[in-house]
């Protein structure tokens, strides 16, 4: 029999359902979403740098961060990762990727990716700790993205993406889970551009997306969730000799466009009450939710700026063939607290690419402890960019 998914894991999963007033009743800053599968980086090329990625040279794992990128890498390519996910509470849940692309002509591109989680057999227990059911979870999207370039220099994508979610049914100490699918989309822009300047060269690129706009996520009956709409700014400077041998510096920079907890009075008694002292409503439509998120934060400003994730890393390349990665991810202690290095190698030998990363947190909290990615990539050997 599998390994057993214990309460623990069972409770991250269905915080999710959780009434959304709880959260501020519990003083708790952290801006809550369903989905958060959708926002796990599954190659292990970005996760070498951090989640730092979209200002990387394209390849197929560009759709993950941002689509608009197709348009700038080869002509077509194939890859496939896999992570052993959450290893340190069991030895049963996997996350896997599977993306691929290819050119229609001078100015298009099109691409579809599949990405599965199974988090193995999570078992139901009643408060006493009596077993109550055994249920086989698993989450996955299937993605669909069209790129198109205006120019040399800019690109724009349009993502969409089928989500299904199945991680218990029944009642459990109160809480109804069912199966829930949604629909969404990604927008994307991205620009790069190279320069000669002597004997070194040099390339900028930056790219912006705001995904997972889409349907609300209906977990139960009674209430519905957000989904994880993200919105991701990055940018990446290469420096180089000749173009086989770079360094790259990245910065990515994402702020989830989800209601922030709302505070709520207390009423003489010490009990919270149903009226907001701070904040704004978190029971809003996904279009008022997308545009108000940047401004709903009871503390300011100031909580708002704690609400943006920052993602740092570099990638060194020689000779085309060996790359090496590091990198940084921070979230605010008050909104999540993951915190992270990374580091990653790749040794490409055309067609084939390989690429392993790891992470290491630098919090107590993170549970995605030790973590490694693997990614098998395959680019034609006649796969070269379309010149005008």
């Amino acid at each position: 029999m599998k390994s057993t998914i214990y309460l623990a894991l069972f409770y991250m999963a269905c915080m999710i359902c959780c009434d959304q007033k709880s959260f501020g009743q519990q003083d708790n800053r952290v801006v809550s979403t369903g989905a958060g599968f959708l926002l796990l980086s599954p190659d292990a090329r970005n996760a070498g740098v951090a989640e730092a990625g979209t200002g990387l040279p394209a390849d197929a794992n560009a759709m993950f961060m941002n689509a608009a990128k197709l348009m700038f890498g080869e002509k077509t390519g194939i890859s496939v990762s896999y992570t052993p996910w959450m290893k340190e509470l069991t030895k049963d849940s996997h996350l896997g990727y599977l993306t691929a692309y290819r050119h229609l002509n001078e100015r298009e591109a099109i691409g579809i990716s599949l990405k599965y989680l199974d988090l193995g057999v999570i078992s139901f227990r009643n408060e006493a700790g009596e077993l109550l059911e055994q249920y086989k979870a698993s989450e996955f999207s299937i993605d669909a993205a069209y790129s198109r370039k205006f120019g040399e220099n800019f690109g724009m994508a349009l993502t969409a993406r089928y989500f299904q979610s199945d991680i218990g049914s029944g009642t459990y100490n109160n809480l109804l889970l069912k199966r829930t699918d949604a629909f969404a989309a990604d927008i994307s822009l991205y620009s790069e551009k190279a320069s000669q300047n002597g004997k070194y060269g040099k390339r900028f690129s930056w790219g912006l997306a705001l995904s997972n706009i889409g349907t609300k996520l209906k977990y139960n009956e009674v209430k519905t969730t957000f989904m994880p709409m993200n919105l991701r700014l990055g940018a990446g400077y290469s420096l180089y000799a000749t173009p086989e041998n770079r360094l790259t510096l990245l910065l990515d920079v994402n702020k989830l466009m989800a209601p922030t907890p709302p505070k709520y009075k207390v009423d003489p008694d010490g009990n919270m009450t149903n009226q907001i002292e701070k904040g704004k409503d978190p029971d809003r439509g996904v279009a008022s939710a997308l545009f108000t998120s940047l401004f709903d934060a009871p503390g300011g400003f100031k909580e708002e700026l704690q609400e943006f994730t920052i993602a740092g890393g570099l990638e060194f390349s020689y000779d085309d063939q060996f790359f090496f990665r590091t990198g940084y991810f921070y979230e605010n202690p008050e909104k999540g607290n993951r915190q992270h290095f990374a580091a990653g190698i790749g040794l490409n030998a055309n067609p084939i690419r390989v690429d392993v990363s790891y992470i290491f947190p630098s919090s107590d909290r993170y549970v995605l402890r030790n973590t490694m990615r693997f990614t098998l990539s395959y680019t034609p050997l006649l796969s070269k960019p379309i010149k005008k």
